[in-house]
């Protein structure tokens, strides 16, 4: 088996991104897996920033502690990781590419394809496609002919691709004829608002940036009701300012899907790195009893295909659906060859505004049938009963598709349960051993199916990138069951696989 760890590691403004996306792309084309780790402090130039980027020939979804090897754009990278190598791993530096300027990245990004045994052919197609500047050759020529080769790796005959969560997002907006996407730029989801931007007139859609976060999700619920199909984009900051709009929806019933994605808190917290700490949040924020959709996709396959139920279901039921992610997914690259679902169809039945017979509004406050402001006793407590019936039909609805996934050994007894971005790294660590994974995808409404699986295991472990176990309370609250045994981290950092299979054997 192949398996192999590169770290790229340097200042703001070096290009490390543009390491990764070259090596990665050229792998992908050789018919490799890839998986493509960002850490960057909250700053635009200088500070340490790196990627590790993880390549298989068996599918991938996380990297590990230690590299095989460090590409070093500046000292301070070799500083900083030389600990981090694995016995016999190796350090490449820019320095005798420094005459390069700018192109020392794509000499780097050549040294490691040499070393690899690929063909010069496939690097400088990457370059020639990637980089416009005339340099980039003569760097990529001087970065392949500075090395031998190590590994000469085979040319294999899979066919992958590549996705960050954020671009996948996107994919399931489009692939949901989505109008409007409103987003006030936030850490981690910003790339969301700039994908869908790029595209507009052909995508026949409009990507708007508002003054903030309130105003994004008000003309969001203003454009709803005249019929449009939108989706909001924050982060946990951002979604604290929406609140008061999202009961506002609850009381009008207007369809709205909401990208949540996490990153570490409480207030600004870790501004770019990751936790999933906002799973209460999303589950519970808003004052009164109304339904809502939240869902928690692992992967950017999953991405575009839970981000399409959730315009389907919020449409379907004028209900709030909220896709909820964290920095590790919306930002990481997966490579993935699994066939995406058919998109579901997403059409606007209701009346709106400027259609014939239309009579109705929408407001804060309770209404009869015509959206009239009313106080009166019967039609509230009808109101409130017809919300909890809704809530009942969106849960069978809800059945229709995978709320749950079981992954591993479908016969174990050594039972974990994880969601979102954890899932590459449970796979990748469990790999080969005596588990079953549990992959939560619906948080609301819950699957049945969760306390089935658990009652039939003799060991259960919880495994969150949050301090409390916020899943692991959901479950025990909805089925009466405590989970004991809990991998919780809390660091900003996400789980690497060798690190959580570690603390698996800890507690096996």
């Amino acid at each position: 088996m192949v398996m192999l760890n590169i770290l790229v590691g340097g200042r703001a403004g070096q290009g490390i991104n543009k390491v990764s996306e070259i090596i990665s792309n050229v792998l992908i084309k050789y018919g490799y897996y890839v998986f493509n780790y960002r850490d960057y402090p909250s700053i635009i130039r200088g500070g340490h920033n790196f990627n590790v980027l993880s390549i298989s020939d068996k599918l991938i979804g996380s990297h590990e502690s230690k590299v095989d090897f460090v590409l070093a754009l500046d000292k301070n990278t070799v500083d900083v990781h030389k600990n981090d190598l694995k016995k016999g791993g190796a350090v490449i530096t820019s320095d005798e590419f420094s005459k390069f300027g700018l192109n020392a990245n794509v000499a780097l990004s050549a040294a490691l394809i040499k070393i690899l045994g690929i063909d010069k052919k496939v690097l400088f197609d990457e370059v020639k496609k990637e980089i416009k500047d005339s340099g980039s050759l003569d760097a990529a020529e001087a970065g392949y002919n500075s090395q031998t080769i190590k590994f000469n790796l085979k040319k294999l005959n899979n066919n992958a691709k590549i996705l960050d969560g954020n671009t996948a997002v996107a994919v399931g907006a489009r692939n949901s004829k989505i109008d409007i996407y409103f987003s006030y730029p936030m850490t981690p989801t910003t790339n969301c608002l700039q994908e869908l931007a790029s595209n507009q007139i052909e995508d026949n859609l409009l990507a708007f940036q508002p003054e903030g976060e309130i105003s994004a999700v008000n003309m969001a619920l203003g454009a709803s009701f005249a019929g449009a199909k939108v989706m909001v984009g924050t982060s946990g900051g951002g979604f604290d300012l929406m609140v008061e709009a999202l009961s506002l929806q609850g009381m009008s019933e207007i369809p709205l899907v909401v990208y949540l994605g996490s990153r570490g808190g409480p207030s600004t917290g870790l501004p770019t790195y990751t936790m999933q700490g906002d799973l209460d949040d999303a589950l519970r924020a808003g004052h009164g009893e109304f339904p809502r959709i939240v869902i928690a996709p692992g992967s950017p396959a999953e991405c575009i295909e839970k981000t399409n139920e959730a315009f389907y279901l919020s449409e379907k039921f004028g209900a709030l659906s909220i896709v909820l992610s964290d920095k590790h997914l919306a930002e990481s690259e997966f490579s993935y060859d699994s066939k995406i679902n058919t998109p579901l169809k997403v059409q606007v039945k209701r009346n709106v505004p400027g259609e014939k017979g239309f009579v109705a509004k929408a407001s804060s406050y309770e209404h009869d049938e015509y959206g009239l402001s009313t106080e009166d006793a019967k039609i509230t407590k009808e109101n409130a009963d017809n919300r909890m019936k809704k809530y009942s039909e969106i849960q069978k609805e809800c059945k229709k598709f995978e709320m749950i996934k079981i992954h591993g050994k479908k016969d174990s007894k050594n039972l974990i349960i994880g969601w979102g971005s954890t899932k590459g790294a449970i796979l990748d660590a469990i790999e080969g051993q005596d588990y079953k994974f549990l992959q939560v995808l619906y948080m609301k409404p819950l699957s049945d199916e969760i306390k089935k699986e658990m009652l039939k295991a003799k060991k259960i472990i919880l495994v969150e990138n949050n301090l409390t176990g916020q899943l692991g309370k959901i479950i025990r609250e909805k089925t009466g069951l405590k989970i004991e045994n809990r991998i919780l981290k809390y660091d900003g950092r996400p789980f690497t696989s060798d690190e959580l299979k570690e603390k698996l054997e800890e507690i096996k």
